[in-house]
C-alpha cells in the first residue's frame, strides 16, 4: 500500500455526535486488519491502534435526528461539514463506512481520498464497542441513552414519515377485501351443497350467494314455507315471480326431510354468511373514502378497488409513483413476462390494468394501445397523488376524459384534443380550487380570532362569554333593564355612578327647555 494511504483517519458517526480516529500507520492493509480483528476485544492493545483525534456533540437531541436523516439519504449535513472541513486536507484518506455517505464526502471534498472496506468496517466495529472509553466525556450510560433515544427518535419519524398518505391502511384494506371475496364464495358453496339436500330446486332459482344465503335464513324447513310469508320472501328477493316461484317448488321439491338439529347449524351458517357479506360491503365504502382522501385522481381514473391493487401490488403510493409507465402497464403479469421472455414468445400487453374498464371496452386490435396509453395517465396520476400539497381529483378528472377520447378516437377516427391545452384546463381548475379553499379557511380563521378578542374583552372587563353572546340581544329591549350594565356598575365605586345619573340626567332637561321655548 502506497506511503499516502497510511495516513488514514476514520469518522464515525454516534447517537452522541461526530468523532474522527487516527489509524496507526501500517504498510499492508491485510496484515493491519489481522492485528484490528485480534486485538478488538482487548481496549488497551485498541488504543495502541486506533486514537481520538476530535469529537464534535449534537447540540440537542432534534439536532442529532435531522444529522441522522441526512446521512441515512446518502446527504452530507452541515454539522459534518462544518466538522470536517478544518480536518481535512491534500492526501487526506478518510475511512466511511456508509458507501453513500462516502460518495457523498467525495463529491464535497474532491481533495480527500475516501476508503471503504472491510477494514474500515473492523476499526468501525471496534470503534463502536470502545467508543465511551476513548470518549472520556461521554459515560457508557450517557452513551446508552443517547443511542436509545435517536433510535426509538429516527423509528418514529420513518412511521410519520407517510403524513396524511396512509396508503399502508390501503394495502391491507384490498387484501382484506380479496379474501373476504374468497371466503364468501366457498362459504356460499357449502351452503348451497347443504342446503341443496333439502331444497335443491333453490338453486336455479336464486344464483345469487347474498340473497340465497338470506332465503335459506328465511325459509328454513321448505314445508313450512305458505302464501302468507310470500310477502316477506319478496321483500328479500325483491322480485315478485322469483318468490312465486320459489313457493311453488317448495311444494314439489324433490329434496329429503331434514332434523330441526341440521335445520340450526344451516341457519347459523348462513347467518355467519350473511355477516361476512355485509362487512364486506362496509369495507368497500371504507376502501372507497381512503383511497378518495390518498389517491384522488388515480381513483377517479381506474376506480377504487383497480387503484388500490396497484399500489399494494407496487407497496406504496410512492413506489408506484416512481415505476415508469412500462413497469405501471405490466404489473401484475410479472410471471407472463419472465416466462415469455424465457421461451421467447409475444411479451403481456397488461397486467392489473386489465380489470379497468377502458381495456375490455377497447376492441382487440387496440387493447393493448389502450393499455399503453391507459398506464401514462396513470403514471402521471400517481405522481400528482405522491407528491401534491393540495389533493383533488381535478388532474383525475380530466386525464380518464381524455382516456375516453383516445377511445372513440380508436373507433371513430375523431381527433382528441391536445395534452397541452387539457393539462392547461386542469391547472387552472386546480389552482381556483385551492385559492377558493384557501379564501374559506382564512374567513373562518378570521371568525375565529374575533371571537376569541371578544373573549378576551370580556375577561378583561370581568364578564363571561355567555353575557357577551347576550348583549345584543338585550340592549334591543326598551323597557327592560340590563343585568349587563347593573353588574358592571355594581362594581364599580359610588362615584363613578354618581357620574353616570348626572349624564342620564341631562336629556331630560333639554327637553324641558324645547318645550318652553315652544
Amino acid at each position: 500500500m502506497g506511503d499516502g494511504e497510511s495516513n488514514m483517519n476514520v469518522l464515525f458517526e454516534h447517537a452522541a455526535g461526530f468523532s474522527l480516529f487516527k489509524v496507526r500507520e501500517f504498510e499492508e492493509e491485510s496484515l493491519l486488519q489481522a492485528e484490528v480483528e485480534e486485538c478488538i476485544r482487548d481496549f488497551s492493545k485498541f488504543a495502541a491502534v486506533v486514537r481520538l483525534v476530535t469529537f464534535s456533540p449534537f447540540k440537542t437531541a432534534v439536532a442529532a435526528l435531522e444529522n441522522q436523516n441526512s446521512i441515512s439519504e446518502g446527504i452530507i449535513p452541515d454539522d459534518l461539514k462544518s466538522f470536517l472541513a478544518p480536518q481535512l486536507t491534500k492526501g487526506f484518506v478518510l475511512g466511511v463506512l456508509d458507501p453513500k455517505l462516502g460518495a457523498a464526502i467525495g463529491e464535497t471534498f474532491p481533495k480527500v481520498k475516501v476508503k471503504i472496506g472491510p477494514l474500515v468496517n473492523e476499526i468501525t466495529r471496534g470503534i463502536r464497542t470502545h467508543f465511551h472509553k476513548m470518549v472520556k466525556l461521554l459515560s457508557a450510560e450517557a452513551g446508552g441513552k443517547a443511542q436509545l433515544g435517536l433510535g426509538h427518535s429516527y423509528s418514529r419519524s420513518k412511521v410519520k414519515f407517510n403524513v396524511n398518505r396512509q396508503d399502508n391502511m390501503i394495502i391491507q384494506g384490498i387484501a382484506l377485501l380479496d379474501q373476504l371475496d374468497k371466503d364468501v364464495n366457498t362459504f356460499s358453496m357449502r351452503i348451497r351443497e347443504w342446503y341443496s339436500y333439502h331444497f335443491p330446486e333453490l338453486v336455479k332459482i336464486v344464483p345469487d350467494n347474498y340473497l340465497y344465503a338470506k332465503v335459506v335464513h328465511y325459509i328454513k324447513d321448505r314445508k313450512q314455507l305458505n302464501e302468507e310469508m310470500l310477502d316477506e320472501l319478496e321483500e328479500i328477493i325483491g322480485d315478485g315471480g322469483k318468490a312465486k316461484a320459489i313457493l311453488d317448488a317448495s311444494r314439489s321439491s324433490m329434496g329429503m326431510d331434514i332434523s330441526e338439529i341440521d335445520l340450526v347449524n344451516i341457519e347459523t351458517f348462513a347467518t355467519r354468511v350473511i355477516k361476512l357479506a355485509e362487512y364486506r360491503k362496509g369495507l368497500l365504502s371504507y376502501l372507497q373514502s381512503k383511497m378518495g382522501a390518498v389517491a384522488p385522481n388515480l381513483t377517479s381514473l381506474l376506480g377504487e378497488t383497480v387503484a388500490a391493487r396497484l399500489i399494494s401490488h407496487a407497496g406504496s403510493l410512492t413506489n408506484l409513483a416512481k415505476f415508469p409507465a412500462s413497469t405501471v402497464q405490466i404489473l401484475g403479469a410479472e410471471k407472463a413476462l419472465f416466462r415469455a421472455l424465457k421461451t421467447r414468445g409475444k411479451t403481456p400487453k397488461y397486467g392489473l390494468l386489465f380489470h379497468s374498464t377502458f381495456i375490455g371496452r377497447a376492441g382487440s386490435v387496440n387493447k393493448g394501445r389502450i393499455s399503453r396509453f391507459l398506464a401514462n395517465k396513470c403514471t402521471i396520476a400517481s405522481r400528482i397523488d405522491c407528491f401534491t400539497e393540495h389533493p383533488n381529483s381535478i388532474f383525475g378528472e380530466k386525464l380518464r376524459e381524455q382516456v375516453e377520447d383516445r377511445l372513440k378516437f380508436y373507433e371513430s377516427g375523431d381527433v382528441p384534443r391536445k395534452n397541452e391545452v387539457v393539462m392547461s384546463e386542469a391547472l387552472n381548475e386546480s389552482r381556483s380550487l385551492i385559492e377558493a379553499q384557501s379564501d374559506g379557511s382564512k374567513k373562518k380563521k378570521k371568525k375565529k380570532r374575533k371571537a376569541d378578542e371578544m373573549l378576551d374583552d370580556g375577561d378583561e372587563n370581568g364578564l363571561n362569554g355567555e353575557e357577551l353572546v347576550q348583549e345584543p340581544k338585550k340592549k334591543k329591549k326598551k323597557h327592560q333593564e340590563d343585568p349587563m350594565e347593573n353588574s358592571f356598575y355594581a362594581n364599580n365605586n359610588g362615584n363613578d355612578m354618581a357620574v353616570d345619573e348626572d349624564e342620564v340626567a341631562e336629556p331630560t332637561k333639554k327637553k324641558k327647555k324645547k318645550k318652553a321655548k315652544a
